[in-house]
């Protein structure tokens, strides 16, 4: 699994062939010579409700970048291997990419893929005007889901229970340029909106960060996750991976050594962590090359629940491997440190820039923040790491930040 530009290392044992088998449509005799092309049997990989929409989607969907080159084929062996997900956005560059795909595709295939877009409205009605432009980039009449792309601010909370935006989600469904309206969101307030949507009862899916190995019972993110999936919200995870990701690589087998002896990497764990929570339909990974992709499609294909001591072992070698972000950040290691600065959100513009290879972006998002929240000078870090889910070390990250982001 991917989430970063970092290089695939100790990956190659876990990786499976066969989807680059059926992508290719071809079987080779024990001559060496390429016999003929059988009928293969359809890719299955499994799929779970998205809440109350009455559609079924794939546990994992294929979440897509700035990748020209190498777009087109890892669309055509996600679609072979079985993937029917695909996720997009205004800012990723892959759209007109997509819509390449879809014209050289076999007609009737955009009906098999549930294809999601993002954007960034000012105010709920202005993505009515948006959802054209991402149409026209799509070349599509329709997409299956429209998000607000990165809601966030306390000045948007009200936004997920408004008669403004529920009016906007009936208007575009009406028009039926989008079978559903929802919104992503990774902010420190994600609770806070979690908690407006499910009150609000009308948005139909919700894209948040997750990270299972951190979430604890009754916590106020399982609250809010609980309330959603009672409404019927669909859930979509996304920024499984915290950073660090080398090293977690190699404290997997040392604290769950259950997950060695099933094949499974470090990354595929997370996976079936993440999958192991019902209430989550599916998981939105950019995968950036075939072994990526062959590994989280293996992830899928041979899911089972993880107990509860392997969910423990692996919150273990995530501690162990120190994480540079908190998907689950509620804001509680600033209120902590008594100071105004966003920390999580600092700290995931470095895990950004660090680890995922947006550098230009990470700097970008930095450089848009307000200065209060980049000001962290006066905080109090080890509070602050105490409040964190994820124990982060702010006194180490935070200097950081401010020498490659600034």
């Amino acid at each position: 699994m991917s989430e970063n530009g970092a290089p695939d290392l100790n990956r190659r044992g876990f990786l499976q062939t066969g989807a680059a088998a059926t992508a290719l449509g071809l079987a080779t005799s024990a001559t060496g010579l390429a016999a003929p092309a059988v009928a293969a049997k359809p890719a299955v990989l499994p799929r779970r409700p998205l809440g109350k929409t009455g559609v079924d989607v794939t546990i994992l969907n294929q979440g897509t970048w700035k990748s020209p080159d190498s777009l087109d084929r890892l669309l055509r062996m996600g679609y072979a291997s079985g993937i029917r997900y695909i996720d997009t956005a205004d800012c990723y560059g892959s759209e007109p990419g997509i819509a390449k795909w879809f014209e050289a595709m076999p007609a009737g295939t955009r009906k098999e893929i549930f294809l999601a877009t993002k954007d960034h409205p000012r105010t709920p009605r202005d993505l009515i005007a948006q959802l054209d432009h991402r149409l026209a980039a799509l070349k599509t009449d329709y997409v299956d889901l429209i998000f607000i792309h990165g809601i966030g601010g306390r000045d948007k909370l009200d936004w997920p229970k408004s008669k403004e935006f529920k009016e906007t989600a009936e208007a575009i469904k009406k028009s039926g340029k989008a079978r559903f309206v929802g919104f992503s969101c990774h902010d420190a307030l994600k609770v806070e909106f979690l908690k407006s949507a499910a009150q609000g009862g009308f948005v139909d899916v919700i894209m948040v960060a997750y990270t299972p190995t951190w979430l604890d019972k009754g916590q106020e993110m399982d609250r809010a996750l609980d309330a959603c999936h009672k409404a019927g919200i669909g859930l979509v995870s996304m920024k499984q991976v915290a950073g660090n990701t080398e090293k977690f690589l190699k404290e997997v087998p040392k604290h769950v050594p259950s997950m060695q002896e099933r094949g499974l990497t470090g990354y595929q764990a997370l996976l079936h962590a993440v999958w192991t929570d019902e209430r989550i339909s599916s998981s939105c990974v950019s995968m950036r090359n075939t072994d990526q992709l062959r590994e989280n499609l293996h992830a899928a294909r041979v899911f089972e629940p993880l107990k509860q001591a392997e969910m423990d072992g692996l919150r273990d070698a995530l501690l162990a491997a120190g994480p540079t972000f908190c998907a689950n950040c509620d804001g509680s290691c600033s209120r902590a440190a008594g100071t105004d600065a966003d920390l999580g959100n600092l700290t995931r513009l470095l895990t950004y820039h660090d680890h995922y290879g947006f550098r230009s972006d990470a700097r970008r998002l930095y450089a848009e923040l307000d200065e209060s929240a980049r000001d962290w000078k006066g905080a109090d870090l080890e509070a602050a790491r105490q409040a964190c889910h994820s124990k982060l070390d702010f006194a180490g990250l935070l200097p950081r930040v401010d020498r490659d982001l600034a």
